[in-house]
């Protein structure tokens, strides 16, 4: 199944990120889960694997691989850690704006280091007082001399505390033109950290706040031109979100039927496996099938953005897919364990916690289904896709 999609290439890059999470990054879930701090050390040593660069071209020292191969990475990783493979994602979206919208001096400077994984980046639009609606925000950045002086606060950032360099989009003027991104070293003065909260799941991942108090930046880091803030915003979220959130929902549902499986084996009812009763049978089933579905809509999605085709709503349907279906397995994986997944000795309750994490980043699936019935309606206003479309990944380069 989906094997389609798949090229020899693919399949070894799935075989060195399973390895290496199995190895590197299983032994340290534990201890996540035990204090919830911001785990910088095991962010770093995935980094400096390369597979931040999947989508980065060669020329810049990136793989060129694409959004297939990015979404195998996120996908095997978070299959053993949801706050990891939030991790790499998040990364994803900070390397899209330079991509997307840097300028060659740039790529030159900052693409290499996010390749190297010697430097992480973020992306940072969300803000207290207008959450998801992008125009709404208040984050401003006024024009001094060769200088831009930021203020504001920004909320619900992935890699806040382990980021190197932020994306920032602040308003330059009044109205939807009005918004301009920005390249933020996380040591500029007036740049500074809220206290890192305690989250319902993805214990170990970076999620926080940014406060800019008078915080100048030279003109050079400002990314495209005065007024494309909104874009860099919106096509971050939708090329790079939508379909990284989807591999985090992916990797996630499948440690959810690895973790039944093993589950209704081990545990014995009137001296047969528990996966025996009919019942169980029938909700194992439906993980599966939810899962095969899932993967399908993830994969499709992945291998059309790496076309170059259109696909915002193929984009759209592969969050809202993965991310109810991995809910909806998690709750019935739940069932099937009963009193058991109640206790931090097996996987099930964190793999519930980390799937409710995935549902409002990129849009909930309220805004994804509305997006959906606009395209239906013929009511929507292009696609993403096609304006930023690139030519297809060479084959995939490992690391």
């Amino acid at each position: 199944m989906s094997d389609w999609y798949l090229t020899p290439q693919h399949e070894q890059l799935r075989r060195t990120v399973r390895a290496f999470a199995e190895t590197e990054v299983a032994p340290r879930v534990p201890k996540m889960e035990r204090n919830g701090d911001v785990e910088c050390e095991l962010a770093l040593l995935i980094a400096a694997q390369g597979w931040i660069g999947a989508t980065i071209d060669t020329a810049y020292g990136g793989m060129g691989a694409g959004h297939l191969a990015k979404t195998i990475i996120i996908e095997e990783l978070a299959r053993v850690s949801g706050a990891m493979g939030a991790m790499v994602q998040a990364s994803q979206l900070g390397v899209a704006k330079v991509i997307h919208f840097g300028s060659e001096q740039q790529k030159q400077i900052w693409l290499p280091r996010f390749a190297n994984g010697s430097w992480l980046p973020t992306i940072a639009v969300t803000e207290p007082d207008s959450g998801s609606h992008v125009l709404g925000m208040e984050t401003s950045a006024r024009r001094d001399g060769d200088s831009y002086v930021l203020s504001g606060r920004k909320i619900y950032i992935g890699n806040s505390h382990v980021g190197h360099v932020h994306g920032v989009v602040a308003r330059t003027a009044p109205g939807s033109k009005g918004l301009t991104a920005f390249l933020v070293e996380a040591d500029r003065p007036g740049l500074s950290l809220a206290p890192h909260g305690q989250t319902l799941g993805l214990h170990g991942f970076s999620f926080g706040e940014l406060v800019f108090d008078n915080c100048r930046i030279p003109v050079g880091n400002r990314l495209g031109e005065e007024g494309d803030g909104r874009d860099v915003a919106y096509s971050s979220s939708v090329l790079y979100g939508r379909p990284n959130l989807t591999a985090v929902a992916l990797g996630i549902h499948q440690a959810i039927l690895d973790e039944v499986t093993r589950f209704t084996t081990e545990r014995q009812r009137y001296g047969k496996p528990l996966h025996d009763l009919q019942n169980i049978k029938i909700k194992v089933g439906q993980i599966k099938s939810r899962l095969m579905t899932s993967r399908l809509a993830a994969y499709h999605a992945a291998q059309l953005l790496d076309a170059g085709a259109d696909c915002d709503a193929e984009l759209m349907n592969a969050k809202v897919t993965n991310v109810e279906m991995a809910i909806d397995s998690a709750r019935a994986a739940m069932e099937i364990e009963a009193a058991a997944g109640l206790f931090t000795d097996r996987p099930l309750e964190r793999l519930l916690r980390d799937a409710f994490h995935i549902f409002a980043p990129a849009g909930t699936s309220d805004i994804q289904l509305l997006r959906l019935a606009e395209v239906a309606l013929g009511l929507d206003k292009g696609q993403w896709s096609k304006r930023l479309a690139t030519a297809p990944p060479a084959p995939v380069a490992l690391h």
